[in-house]
């Protein structure tokens, strides 16, 4: 995932500093460098966790590799606030997947499942085949991002990864569960969706009647549950 931005870049002095840009006078992205894995993926939890407390920072919002800081005011220093962050950077331990285990109930296939068939002939697999891999998994929550309680999730089988489409689909139910490139998740809305539906949930990913309104968090794990197949 990426966010849009206009960006003016504080180049660091190390090759492998973040990359950090402005957005505007009040809020700044901080990208991790490199290719995304889990270890830097931890260092961007790292990073929201101590920055969420620093004066003037109003909120940490955390995305796959990157961190949004939105700002109660515009920094004094845009300068001397670059290099802090990047010595941060430098300087924090990744934070590990260490949060709850989430186990959903999945309806693969079926009505709602409509992609299924065009995963299966991309990976040149049986749909058995594709659920079993699927719900063999355990997947990382990266971030909660894109929509309320939608959560990108690491740690698809290449196997069965699967391009977004080019066209969305104009009303995918919320509880869809999708593959989305080499991530996977669950639709948390109903809404138009670019991912590819391959079953359903019957789990509400956001409830806003709740202390923690969603069901996911950073640095959760998440398995699938094979409750009932229908091809």
């Amino acid at each position: 995932m990426s966010i849009n931005h206009h960006a003016s870049p504080f180049v660091g002095v190390l090759e492998k500093d973040p990359k950090i840009s402005l957005i505007g006078t009040l809020a700044m992205l901080v990208e991790a460098p490199g290719e995304f894995d889990l270890v830097q993926q931890g260092r961007i939890w790292a990073l929201a966790d101590a920055l969420s407390s620093w004066p003037n920072v109003q909120e940490a919002v955390v995305g796959v590799t990157n961190v949004m800081l939105a700002f109660e005011q515009p920094p004094d220093d845009i300068d001397a606030l670059g290099a802090s962050l990047i010595e941060l950077w430098h300087r924090l331990a990744p934070r590990n997947a260490d949060g709850k285990l989430i186990e959903i109930p999945v309806v693969y296939g079926g009505e709602l499942g409509f992609d299924l068939p065009a995963v299966a002939a991309r990976a040149g697999l049986l749909e058995r085949e594709v659920i079993r891999i699927h719900s063999e998994g355990e997947y990382t929550v990266c971030a909660i991002a894109s929509s309320p309680g939608f959560g990108y999730l690491h740690g698809l089988d290449p196997r069965i990864y699967m391009p977004r489409k080019s066209v969305p689909s104009l009303n995918m139910r919320a509880g869809s569960v999708t593959i989305g490139g080499m991530q996977t998740g669950v639709a948390a809305l109903d809404s138009p969706n670019g991912w590819n539906a391959i079953g359903w949930a019957p789990v509400a990913m956001f409830d806003p009647r709740l202390e923690q309104p969603s069901l996911m968090m950073p640095g959760d794990r998440v398995r699938f549950r094979i409750d009932r197949i229908e091809l």
